[in-house]
């Protein structure tokens, strides 16, 4: 089974989205059957690097104010406190993300494309971290035993894995997908935004109970019928009167 999630990483509810993925699959029989693959999108691809602006600021061009803001904030911290998160808007750092996306599929190719997703997922809501800052993509890829030199040199051309996440954004425009988190399995299910952990977890057995292989057969002869074939014995002749 292959669960593709476009999410971006200064979107709180791709994170709690994730752990409640992840809490369906640690009770799925099949788990180690399930292949993840991580998708770019970014929520404003015109924001600017991290300039020291408050957050609570920052958001209050989209939400009318600084209280409202704060109240909204307050209410996903909650949610994301069930799920053993701990976000902490107060000192959160409003940034770009096109950086922190081309590291993700830099570490995709070494086979660390899930952990460096958890590491800057974390960077920016626990940590408080700039995940637009290539001092924070450095501490990354070090913490996930990636070579950071080589990781920043990739991060210093600018053309480089850049057309990878420009395909994930623009595959995301055909499949209409608006917002994030956004998971697609098997090409045939869909689950938008952060669902309950059950709803996963139905997901789960729903796309594997169609998709597993088939291990039974009917068999479609008559039953009056013998069979005419051979095996380890001889072969059965049919009688032919009938």
């Amino acid at each position: 089974m292959k669960i593709e999630i476009w999410s971006d990483f200064v979107c709180p509810f791709c994170y709690i989205g994730k752990r409640k993925l992840e809490k369906a699959l640690a009770q799925f029989p099949q788990k180690e059957k399930v292949k993840i693959e991580f998708k770019s999108y970014q929520l404003d691809p015109n924001s600017p690097p991290y300039t020291g602006q408050d957050f609570y600021e920052n958001m209050a061009a989209k939400f009318g104010s600084v209280e409202q803001s704060k109240q909204m904030t307050a209410g996903i911290a909650e949610q994301a406190k069930l799920e053993g998160l701990d976000f902490y808007f107060d000192t959160m750092k409003p940034t770009n993300t096109l950086d922190a996306h081309r590291l993700a599929k830099f570490a995709e190719t070494h086979g660390k494309g899930d952990e460096i997703t958890e590491m800057l997922l974390y960077a920016n809501f626990t940590e408080s971290k700039d995940v637009g800052n290539d001092e924070t993509h450095a501490e990354n890829a070090d913490d996930v035993n990636l070579n950071k030199e080589e990781a920043l040199t990739a991060l210093q051309d600018k053309q480089a894995y850049a057309e990878e996440v420009h395909a994930d954004i623009e595959e995301a425009k055909q499949l209409g997908i608006t917002g994030v988190p956004y998971f697609i399995f098997n090409r045939k299910y869909v689950l938008s935004g952060a669902q309950p952990t059950e709803v996963f977890a139905q997901a789960l057995d729903k796309v594997w109970e169609e998709e597993k292989p088939n291990t039974t057969f009917e068999n479609l002869a008559p039953t009056d019928e013998s069979d005419a074939a051979c095996g380890d014995d001889g072969c059965a002749i049919p009688d032919q009167k009938k």
